[in-house]
């Protein structure tokens, strides 16, 4: 069951040296704008704004989220669609590593990126997004103004410096029931963020991602249940992926294109997942859950070490090709509740219903979406979302993801893969429209070395922000064991 590693003791020099990004001195950046939680999906957030800053530093290229200014879009066009999201991806990434090669020359003239990395970027994006428009239009009227979402800009990663802020700090994500995760104090003189400007791969984290969990003030409140509450909950135990099946694939996001996430994922549950799944593959796939009628798959982002060791991946897609260095660290203990509602019953998901949650490029998109939570064993009354905890002695690393427990009773997917789920409000009562089904709850452990640096795997321009975390779910329960699961919740038994 273990996997085979090939390590160096050095780090991977040439990935960093074309990486490390911190720029001195003045130069062009975004002051980032973007849609608040409450604005509709289908209106695309206001424009980035260029403004020269003193002495900030240029870290990243920040891009509007094409996907979340698409309209609803037909089943015929999807396919194209997804494939022309995925390569406006990897656009992105070849411009950064454009960026990250010619630093210098963008610190000595920084209208220089305008004309070799940022243009003809802006001009890629137009040609997929006609496409786009295109695809849709065959089956659909075509989406207007989308056009204005092409432009992009640098950024500056204000926690790029010991002592700097702390990134994306306003968290307005209603999904973790009153964890908002803020905390202003930042220990960098320990632990795992002690010493690091940079990480391995030079483009984060950085010292400023980290916070000791001791000085964050509890932040969790649970929802009062009422007397109709589902108060059951249903465990299933799929493993730690001891096996180690890794890709950077994401069959929700990008099916059929190869590195579509640009970052390796952890999977546990069904095996047969790849870009390449279908709904077939995966009721016929094998899996690595106990129960063998619960053959869902899923994923999230491998945490590594950044010890100066590489994994096998290291000059491959999703890994080291995508500055993801470092050892990838297997979870100590992973656990996968299926839990109820507040103040209703549950109704079965569907089967291949696609949940993600969280926001891969929150560090760009803004937090709206993010919903990951870090904390310690020991301290999991404090939750963060925008900083790596710095755990004390004799405690691991959490990461909890809490999925989105409504559903809209019709689809099992949607165009920008949200907007058939939603969260319940802060009372536990679902959108109008929607449905309480089980929610997911996953708690993933890990034994950090004590002073170790870690990070999540993330695209390149998202610099390993903690606040980029994010799971994946696709049910693929059969109908039997899904009822049993139902049952179990809405009786208010504990079913493992």
């Amino acid at each position: 069951m273990g996997r085979t590693r090939k390590r160096s003791t050095l780090a991977n020099r040439a990935i960093a040296a074309s990486a490390a990004l911190i720029l001195g001195g003045g130069g062009l950046v975004a002051a980032n704008f973007y849609a608040s939680a409450g604005e509709s999906w289908s209106s695309p957030p206001p424009q980035r704004q260029n403004t020269l800053n003193a002495g900030q530093q240029i870290s990243t290229i920040d891009c509007p989220e094409v996907a979340n200014g698409l309209p609803q879009v037909p089943d015929e066009a999807r396919g194209e669609v997804d494939r022309e999201l995925a390569n406006m991806d990897s656009q992105i990434t070849e411009a950064y590593q454009r960026f990250a090669e010619e630093k210098q020359r963008i610190q000595q003239d920084p209208r220089f990126a305008d004309n070799a990395i940022l243009n003809p970027l802006k001009d890629k994006r137009l040609a997929a997004i006609e496409r786009i428009t295109v695809a849709i239009g065959r089956n659909a009227d075509r989406p207007e103004g989308l056009q204005s979402m092409a432009p992009c800009t640098l950024r500056a990663d204000d926690a790029s410096t010991f002592g700097g802020g702390g990134g994306q700090d306003q968290n307005q994500n209603q999904g973790q029931d009153g964890q908002d995760g803020q905390d202003d104090n930042q220990n960098q003189g320990q632990g795992q963020g002690q010493g690091q400007g940079q990480g391995q791969a030079g483009n984060g984290p950085v010292a400023g991602d980290f916070v000791d969990i001791q000085s964050v003030q509890p932040n969790v409140r649970t929802p009062r249940q009422l007397s109709g509450a589902s108060r059951g909950s249903f465990v299933t135990d799929c493993g730690r992926n001891e096996n180690g099946k890794f890709n950077p694939d994401n069959v929700i996001v990008a099916p059929g294109v190869s590195n579509g996430a640009h970052h390796m994922h952890d999977y546990v549950g069904n095996q047969a997942n790849d870009a390449f799944a279908s709904d077939a593959d995966l009721a016929r796939g094998q899996t690595t859950c106990r129960n063998q009628g619960d053959k869902s798959t899923y994923f999230w982002p491998v945490l590594r070490l950044q010890n100066g060791q590489n994994e096998n991946d290291a000059n491959a897609d999703g890994g080291g090709n995508d500055q993801n260095v470092g050892e990838i660290l297997t979870p100590s203990q992973v656990t996968m509740n299926f839990v109820g509602s507040p103040v209703s019953k549950v109704s079965p998901m569907p089967r291949f219903l696609r949940i993600i949650t969280g926001d891969a490029k929150a560090f760009t998109n803004g937090d709206a979406n993010a919903n990951a939570s870090w904390s310690c064993t020991g301290f999991e009354n404090r939750q963060l979302k925008d900083k790596y905890p710095i755990c004390p002695q004799g405690s691991q690393v959490v990461r909890t993801f809490k999925f989105q427990s409504c559903w809209d009773g019709r689809n099992t997917d949607s165009a920008n893969h949200r907007t058939h789920v939603a969260f319940a409000n802060a009372n536990g009562q679902c959108p109008r429209g929607f449905r309480a089904i089980p929610q997911l709850v996953q708690r993933i452990v890990y034994d950090v070395p004590q002073g170790t640096v870690f990070a999540v795997d993330s695209f390149p321009e998202q610099l390993h922000k903690p606040i980029t975390d994010h799971g994946d779910f696709i049910n693929v329960f059969n109908s039997r064991l899904m009822n049993q699961m139902v049952n179990c919740i809405n009786g208010g038994r504990r079913c493992a």
